[in-house]
């Protein structure tokens, strides 16, 4: 059974964008990272409390595909699944819509569990994979 979509609304902002109006292709990064902490959240999980566990997630790659533009003002939607989730890492499939429901970003993210005291890869602790495995 596959993981749901969890859904995040975000606006883009003058400071989102380039000289032209569109936002800057680095920015998208901003926005699903965004995500991604707030699809945490919907479990309860706060990062700072993980922080003071020395427990983090870091980005170990990124595959994105930049489809068409965003413009200032615009509201998006950021639609984030668990594709596969491993002892010590998560790949997330990401996708940024805007409000006509347009394809604009698609990407998938590997994240890591890492020891940030040790900066060494970790098994994702098991409060964490019992919430995530409880939705599916």
């Amino acid at each position: 059974m596959p993981f749901p979509v969890h859904k995040f609304k975000v606006r883009v902002y003058y400071e989102d964008t380039d000289a032209g109006g569109i936002v800057y292709y680095a920015n998208y990064l901003k926005f699903l990272e965004r995500a991604r902490t707030e699809w945490l959240r919907s479990f309860g999980i706060e990062q700072h409390s993980l922080l003071e566990q020395s427990v983090g997630f870091v980005v170990k790659r990124v595959e994105m595909d930049n489809i068409a533009a965003a413009r200032f003002d615009d509201l998006l939607q950021v639609n984030t699944q668990i594709i596969e989730l491993k002892r010590a890492s998560m790949l997330f499939q990401q996708q940024i819509t805007n409000s006509n429901n347009l394809s604009l970003v698609s990407a998938k993210i590997r994240v890591a569990c890492v020891d940030l005291q040790k900066m060494k890869p970790i098994a994702i602790p098991a409060f964490i994979v019992g919430e995530i495995s409880s939705v599916i």
